[in-house]
């Protein structure tokens, strides 16, 4: 890549660790370790002072004039912006104004859109949303599914996946040197509706007829919370469920290393980092089917798929796995091959090949 080609990224980082901002931090990172020049504003600063969080509607405008202004500099500075872009009012507040400004300003713009529920926000929004996604220079998704739903509404996209850091994420010994009599369950999702996790509470109080020793622990935090704490309570799983809250570099290795399985009840995806995160940790995956999950695992080859809302499979599959090692280490053995391809060293061509063409045409 030539010296003078300047990259401007804008997106939100962590915290929270959710998985758009997991990917800006990681990009950012990648992207200054190969030598590029990289400049970033953040989509989600903390509010300063910090009492303008608890003023709806003033603290917008706290967070947004600095943030146009942070833009406009921005483009002013660089060939190239990666525009990491989510449906809704992330889209309108944060995505729109970027994708204008640097039109204005005459930067490159590239729509790294990664929201799992684009087709209903395009369903409801097309006519607002067209005229500013087609001022983009190019428009990027992580997976095959969104570029079919872009090309379902006449926009060209191409697809590069999401990176999964596989030096961080791989099979590992246990991280704890104790013996445990329990067949261990994750999930690593927020508590929040769309994420179905009622769904596998109900197939865990189905599965631990079979399984006695059967744990399920939920990372994450949220508003569903107390509704599903009523929910174990009522199915009296107290001593099988338990939340152990956000976990951060380190701690998430972790996390999957010490699980048998790892659960994704979720209703609405595209391509979460978690199920990716768990196969390069070795770990099998049961997931629910919905939106681009068929198109980065086959079903019972790199992972088990279950219909969503369907907590009598999930609990059957729970049964199967825990009972025969060997589809489990079937499992295994082809999501590490599968997830090869999501590692930066793949990953990073696609990347700077788009830059550098972009950066030609300014």
């Amino acid at each position: 890549m030539s010296d003078q080609l300047k990259i401007g990224i804008v997106g939100p980082l962590p915290p929270p660790a959710g998985g758009m901002a997991t990917q800006t931090r990681q990009l950012y990172e990648l992207l200054t370790a190969e030598g590029l020049d990289v400049r970033i504003v953040q989509t989600n600063p903390p509010y300063s002072p910090s009492w303008i969080a608890e003023i709806k509607g003033f603290r917008a405008l706290f967070r947004l004039l600095p943030f146009f202004l942070k833009v406009w500099k921005l483009t002013g500075q660089v060939d190239v912006i990666h525009l990491m872009a989510n449906s809704g009012w992330s889209w309108q507040l944060f995505s729109a104004p970027v994708i204008w400004i640097g039109w204005l300003r005459k930067a490159a713009v590239i729509v790294n859109y990664r929201g799992g529920e684009a087709e209903q926000y395009f369903q409801k929004s097309i006519r607002r949303i067209a005229p500013t996604m087609n001022r983009a220079e190019k428009i990027i998704v992580p997976s095959g599914y969104l570029k079919t739903i872009f090309s379902k509404y006449g926009f060209e996209a191409t697809a590069i996946p999401n990176i999964v850091n596989l030096e961080r994420f791989k099979p590992r010994e246990k991280c704890l040197e104790i013996t445990r009599n329990e067949f261990r369950l994750i999930i690593t999702r927020n508590l929040e509706p769309i994420y179905g996790l009622p769904t596998a509470i109900k197939a865990v109080a189905k599965a631990k007829k079979e399984i006695p020793n059967l744990k399920l622990l939920i990372a994450g935090s949220g508003p569903q919370k107390g509704a599903l704490l009523a929910l174990i309570k009522e199915l009296g799983l107290q001593e099988n469920v338990s939340f152990v809250g956000r976990l951060g570099p380190g701690e998430i290795e972790c996390f999957y290393g010490e699980a048998d399985i790892m659960l994704n009840p979720t209703t609405v995806d595209n391509m979460p980092n978690s199920v990716l995160e768990a196969l390069a940790s070795g770990l099998p995956v049961i997931t629910t089917n919905v939106g681009g999950i068929p198109y980065i695992v086959e079903h019972e080859e790199t992972a088990i798929m279950v219909p969503v809302g369907d907590d009598k499979e999930m609990a059957k599959q729970i049964i199967r796995l825990y009972k025969d090692e060997a589809i489990r280490q079937q499992l295994v053995k082809n999501g590490l091959k599968e997830v090869a391809q999501y590692g930066w060293p793949e990953v990073k061509q696609s990347w700077i090949g788009t830059y550098e063409e972009l950066g030609r045409r300014a």
